[in-house]
């Protein structure tokens, strides 16, 4: 049953990345011809049709299609238009930039969102509870271009305490992690909130405390273990969104990750680097969505046992 179940998500991760690439590669061929913006402004009309022929962009839409999928299986996804280098290789350079930044942004959402979402759900109808639901509700409406550049302002140029970009440092990835992390961190606090409430009205919380077991361990060992599904969800999903954010977090702090290099690439019309980049973030947002339907089988017996 269970290798079943893994081919069936298999299958089912395939078929979301060939419809990603597809799509993908349809829009580009609407936002604009890279031809006329690599060759040189004197150059005639027979320069044009030579670097479209080197390009492949001469080719019918459904060659060209044909022509990616085939290297895509080969594991060739072409040279960039603009960098004149191979795609793989400037992935290879800008993906650890990104996947340090988004670690970055977990290890601050996760523990702080899950602690808080305790705390608040305990402290129901407290002052803390409203000062923790008022945060998380401020921090998952401020956009993180905004709250990047107010981050910048305070502590860049007012305080002169964090640097306002560069990368290598500790201190130049403190804002744009923070940055990056308040959606998952309100996120994470309320689901977690709103899945304590409902988890400490259950019979069996009843139950833990007449047997005698202390407070902290009926939260933790018995609340917390049977909260946490829907909270793995979610966290799971934000995760791969992270990918998205970082975009526009990476193009405020100047991060040389692959969300600024994709931003590059489409002001460019750069066919092969946006397309890689694009089906790259879709890999990862599959492979996350997938750890997640393993992890519920360790988190809830019963999901095993089915």
């Amino acid at each position: 049953m269970m290798f079943d179940y893994l081919v069936k998500r298999v299958l089912q991760a395939l078929l979301v990345l060939f419809v990603v690439t597809t799509v993908v590669f349809i829009l580009l061929r609407g936002i604009g011809d890279p031809v006329k913006l690599l060759v040189s402004p004197e150059g005639t009309f027979e320069d044009y049709e030579n670097l479209q022929r080197m390009l492949g962009l001469d080719k019918p839409l459904i060659g060209q299609y044909m022509d990616y999928l085939s290297g895509i299986v080969k594991g060739d996804f072409g040279n960039s238009f603009f960098y004149n280098r191979p795609v793989l290789d400037l992935i290879k350079e800008h993906i650890p930039a990104t996947l340090q930044l988004s670690f970055a942004a977990i290890v601050i959402a996760i523990p702080f969102g899950i602690f808080s979402g305790i705390i608040s759900a305990v402290k129901r109808n407290t002052p803390i509870d409203s000062i923790v639901t008022t945060l998380s509700i401020a921090g998952r409406s401020v956009p993180s271009f905004w709250l990047g550049i107010i981050l910048v302002l305070i502590f860049s140029v007012w305080l002169k305490m964090l640097p306002a970009s560069g990368y290598g440092k500790f201190k130049q990835i403190i804002l744009p992690a923070i940055t990056l992390s308040m959606g998952l961190l309100a996120s994470t606090t309320r689901l977690t909130r709103s899945s304590m409430l409902d988890v400490l009205q259950q019979d069996y919380m009843t139950t833990a405390r007449a047997k005698g077991v202390k407070e902290k361990g009926v939260i933790v060992f018995h609340g917390l273990r049977n909260a946490l599904l829907t909270v793995v969800t979610m966290v799971a999903l934000q995760i791969g969104n992270l990918l998205g954010g970082s975009v526009v977090v990476e193009s405020i702090f100047a991060w040389p990750g692959i969300g600024r290099l994709m931003v590059t690439a489409i002001t460019n019309y750069d066919y092969p680097l946006v397309q890689a980049c694009a089906l790259v973030m879709a890999v990862i947002f599959t492979f996350l969505n997938f750890i997640v339907d393993i992890l519920y089988t360790f988190i809830d017996p019963r999901i095993r046992q089915s």
